[in-house]
């Protein structure tokens, strides 16, 4: 076992632990030698973020300085990141809002006017007026909005400009206004290693001629964890699209990253070891869980939501995409991976009330997928936390609730697909793509707050290597039995119960581990050896 400090094995003096539930907390006793992880605590942010920008645009990775590719008249295009990063939403100033005005003062210094913000949302739903002026702070906004700073519209008619096919076969073409620039500014927050990089470019401003060559089922199962780049057939894809569009479109990448400090002082103790909580704290606990009991679901999600992050920035670079990238994802791992030996018979995964694609709406029954076996399982790198045909213990309501707004798409696609088929081979081969060009569906994502059509299939694929893994998924918590059942899931009244059924199919004497998600933290995992290893290697001693 390791001997991490983030890494608890429970004993018979541990106190119970407090998981997420969605946007409830529930205290359930794990059995003496359970195994939790916890994140690591936050990295020292940088003293002074101004500086550290500037520093980085005239210090650049890869290629000569921002101000050296700059001159009067030229045609420059700024994309920014979504607000799908970070989870939640970081206090103001965004850091994005001061590397940007930092870059858009220097280009008023080389009296560039023909400027343009292109947001890039890729298939994930348009930002609203009021999300897109706290990203980028009111006085750019102020200047910029909305005829110059708006939403990338993958489905606007000439608004994609075709460069070409990589030798894996992918057609590319990304947003006209970019392609057609004299410099593209790529300006980033890299939380997670799935993010930054090519992605950036080959994601965030293309259309579904390019998203559907690597959003697939295929490309997923090929990926042994998608948050590990190397690993990854989707990012190696995602590499290939990035370097064609490099080769036609000068691009200057820069890249931040923050700490994990997620709850600010009103919440801080939910990021602690429950048995380090201080009396006040473990007060204050017992008293947010009793009153989430109490409280209606929108008044839940407000405790939370209303709180915004008091996320550090700990790095900036600024430059090429692949030396920059690679020196961020050096901090993203410095923040979040804490080394794990052994892989787990039994895992626990508590799923919060937030993902990537839920902000401001309730997390939807494909989200709740999305997170148990795509991302918290892809949050692994060396092998994955649990072994091959484990069981996954879930805690989460599994409401039938869908924002009707955002998540429109995805009501059909819960409701009269998956029932027919849970295969994602075939829904990728029968369903996607008449799906993806419903026109009503796709006037939403243009011009209201939808979600792309695509983009509920995306979703499912994302947990595709987690499905071909796991052998079983068992909700606790749930407040029906439908909603688990069409995604192929059990239930259990109590986590006891939960852990009675896994052990049915679990070895004698089960390893146990609870992945105590939130704030954000990364398994490092030095796979379990398997019994031949273990006979090769007692040989050669």
């Amino acid at each position: 076992m390791s001997s991490h400090p983030c890494v608890v094995t429970l004993d018979h003096r541990s106190k119970p632990r407090v998981l997420f539930s969605g946007d409830q907390l529930v205290e359930v006793d794990l059995p003496v030698g359970t195994r939790v992880i916890y994140p690591k605590p936050p990295l020292e942010p940088l003293n002074d973020v101004d500086a550290a920008i500037r520093y980085a645009l005239n210090h650049p990775l890869g290629c000569e300085p921002l101000y050296a590719k700059l001159k009067p008249g030229m045609r420059v295009t700024i994309a920014i990141d979504d607000l799908s990063m970070p989870l939640p939403p970081m206090k103001t100033p965004d850091v994005r809002q001061r590397v940007l005005e930092a870059v858009v003062e220097l280009l008023d210094q080389y009296a560039i006017t023909d400027v343009e913000m292109v947001i890039a949302t890729a298939f994930h739903r348009p930002m609203s007026e009021a999300e897109v002026k706290r990203m980028v702070g009111g006085r750019l906004f102020g200047r910029f909005w909305p005829d110059r700073l708006y939403n990338h519209d993958a489905e606007r008619p000439g608004g994609l400009t075709y460069l070409g096919t990589t030798e894996g076969g992918i057609e590319v073409e990304i947003n006209s206004r970019a392609a057609d620039s004299d410099l593209v500014i790529y300006v980033n927050l890299t939380f997670v290693p799935m993010n930054g990089g090519h992605k950036s470019m080959g994601t965030g401003l293309v259309g579904y001629k390019t998203l559907k060559a690597h959003h697939t089922p295929h490309t997923i199962r090929a990926s042994k964890s998608y948050m590990d780049p190397k690993a990854s057939a989707l990012s190696d894809k995602m590499v290939e699209v990035g370097r064609l569009i490099e080769s036609k479109v000068d691009t200057f990448h820069i890249e931040t990253t923050v700490n994990n400090r997620m709850f600010d002082a009103p919440l801080a103790f939910l990021a602690k070891n429950e048995d380090e909580l201080t009396p006040a704290e473990e007060r204050a606990m017992k008293a947010l869980i009793r009153s989430l009991k109490l409280l209606p679901q929108p008044a839940r999600a407000a405790i939370f939501d209303r709180v915004p992050a008091p996320y550090g920035v700990t790095g900036v670079w600024a430059g090429a995409c692949e030396p920059v990238h690679e020196a961020c994802l050096e901090k993203v791992y410095e923040q979040l991976l804490v080394p794990i030996e052994g892989q787990a018979d039994i895992c626990i995964f508590p799923i919060p009330y937030i993902s990537p694609y839920n902000v401001n709406a309730f997390l939807n029954p494909l989200l709740v997928s999305v997170m148990a076996q795509g991302y918290l399982f892809n949050l692994a790198r060396g092998a994955p936390l649990m072994k091959k045909g484990a069981t996954v213990i879930i805690t989460h309501p599994c409401t039938d609730k869908f924002d009707r707004e955002q998540h429109a798409p995805y009501v059909e696609f819960f409701h009269k697909l998956l029932p027919r088929t849970r295969d994602a081979m075939e829904l990728h081969k029968r369903f996607e793509r008449t799906f993806a060009a419903n026109p009503g569906y796709i006037q939403m994502y243009r011009t209201g707050k939808g979600y792309h059509p695509a983009h509920p299939f995306y979703m499912w694929y994302w947990g595709e290597n987690g499905r071909q893994h796991i052998g079983r998924v068992i909700v606790v918590g749930a407040d029906n039995e439908y909603v688990p059942g069409i995604l192929g899931y059990e239930t259990a009244a109590t986590m006891d119960e939960a852990l009675r059924m896994a052990r049915e199919t679990a070895p004698a004497n089960p390893s146990i581990t609870c992945f105590r998600i939130v704030p954000m933290v990364m398994a490092d995992v030095t796979p379990t050896p398997s019994a031949g290893a273990i006979e090769a290697r007692e040989d050669d001693e």
